[in-house]
Parts: C-alpha cells; structure tokens; sequence
C-alpha cells in the first residue's frame, strides 16, 4: 500500500534538529522524498507497523506532528501533481 508520511519537528532546539534529521532518515529508508517533509512510502503492512512504531517513539508529541495517510493499493488514481518536480511512480525501476 502506499502511505503518504508528512512531519512537522520543533526545530528551535539542537535535541530537535537531531529529531528532525532521525526521523527523515528512517522515511529514506522506507520511501522517496516528495516534499521537504513529505514522504511517499510503498510498504506491505509489517512494514507500516514498523515504521509507525520507530516514528512515534522518536517524535515529541508536545512540540512535533506526524500524519500517515493510507492510500491503499490503488493509489494511482488519487494522486495529481502539477509544478516543477519530476513524478514519482513508487513502482518503477529506480537506477543508482
């Protein structure tokens, strides 16, 4: 399924700067940037369950936010993009 992953990190402190890196990190693993803090994630449901769980445990609920939205299988039709960046199809084959 995809999930679309965005975060807001209280960054007027170092502790949450090192939030902010930690948490983007663990999203590069999982999915493709598409906005500063905005994720799109292509996960089975374990995956989903992990990554929700190591996120939540890395954020401060009284200073930062964290939204997933759950675009399911059939994500294609739900997503539009319009402006300068490149689309992004989560499926296709990646060269490095």
């Amino acid at each position: 399924m995809l999930v679309l992953i965005t975060y807001d990190v209280n960054t007027e402190d170092a502790a949450g700067r090192k939030r902010l890196r930690q948490i983007a990190r663990q999203c590069v693993n999982y999915g493709q940037r598409v906005q500063c803090s905005v994720f799109e994630c292509l996960l089975d449901a374990a995956q989903y369950r992990s990554l929700k769980a190591k996120l939540c445990a890395m954020i401060d609920p009284e200073k930062d936010s964290l939204r997933f939205y759950q675009l399911g299988n059939r994500y294609q039709t739900k997503i539009e993009h319009f402006g300068c960046k490149a689309t992004y199809f989560p499926e296709d084959v990646l060269m490095v």
